[in-house]
């Protein structure tokens, strides 16, 4: 059984990589590819840290830092809508 939440982990950790590298028309793909990742590695630190009969406050840490970073990608997709009118990479110029 062990075995297999951790193959699920790991699949939904590849999955969330491959669309974060195949998706890069559009922020609003990227950053929920993004949180998808975080929710996988979020859920196998539920299962080690109870696993090894651990304290969960550091999952408390791992959230809040989690909500942090998902906030701060909602504010860039905010402001470069706001200033390019749209969320696609080729209308953002770097320079």
């Amino acid at each position: 059984m062990m075995v297999m939440n951790m193959l699920v982990f790991i699949i939904m950790f590849i999955f969330g990589n491959i669309i974060f590298v195949s998706k890069h028309k559009h922020l609003l793909i990227v950053l929920l590819s993004l949180e998808f990742m975080v929710l996988s590695v979020y859920l196998f630190f539920l299962l080690f840290l109870s696993l090894i009969n651990f304290d969960l406050y550091m999952l408390m840490v791992f959230l809040v830092f989690s909500v942090c970073e998902g906030v701060l990608g909602l504010s860039i997709l905010v402001s470069m809508i706001r200033t390019h009118s749209n969320d696609y990479f080729q209308s953002f110029n770097l320079l």
